[in-house]
């Protein structure tokens, strides 16, 4: 894919998310969770920060994730991202930096989570990483990810597992729903769903 100047990029993508309505789960039981899908320019590409986190947490030890967590009593969406973001990776935008905020997925760890488009311009990947949540942060190019999605099925459930490449591996829900949703919208201007899709059991937890 070519790809223009990032001030360029970031006028298509806008245009292409400004359209969009998104769907909010309605789950007030739930824990309430941002993550950020923060996009740089890195060598002239764009790109999207992948997180792993450490291997010492109590919940989804060593696993891909994009930056985020919990929301704090008071916060939107938004300002739950760019805190995450801020504190795991040491990126630290302002309210203007939010592009769109996606559909909802609900895990099956118990959280809605929020996914929250944010512009992060070029960028020379120095991170400052919060070691206490995050092992290594990844800025994958985002042609690597605007591919079709791996759909497979598992005894456990009905619903399709969407798994996206990553790194010679694969990326599950919901980080791989979430980041498909993402290509789809901001790179083609297609609006797809993908609250359906199922998680892997390992992260059932």
């Amino acid at each position: 894919m070519d790809h223009p100047e990032p001030l360029a990029f970031r006028a298509s993508m806008a245009e292409r998310l400004a359209p969009f309505t998104r769907i909010a789960a309605e789950r007030p039981e739930l824990k309430a969770a941002s993550v950020a899908l923060c996009v740089v320019f890195v060598r002239g590409r764009p790109a999207l920060l992948i997180t792993r986190r450490t291997r010492g947490l109590r919940a989804h030890a060593g696993q891909w994730a994009l930056p985020g967590g919990r929301r704090d009593p008071g916060e939107s969406a938004e300002q739950a991202a760019l805190r995450e973001l801020d504190e795991e990776t040491g990126v630290a935008l302002a309210a203007p930096s939010v592009m769109a905020v996606l559909d909802d997925y609900v895990s099956r760890s118990g959280y809605v989570m929020t996914p929250v488009v944010v512009w992060g311009g070029e960028t020379d990947e120095a991170f400052t990483l919060s070691e206490a949540e995050v092992a290594g942060v990844h800025v994958i190019p985002l042609d690597d990810f605007d591919v079709e999605p791996t759909l497979q099925t598992i005894p456990e459930s009905d619903a399709p597992l969407i798994a996206l490449p990553l790194l010679g591996r694969h990326l599950h829900a919901p980080t791989a729903a979430v980041i498909y949703q993402f290509c789809q919208i901001a790179l083609h201007g297609v609006t797809v769903r993908v609250a359906h899709f199922e998680q892997p059991v390992f992260a059932w937890r």
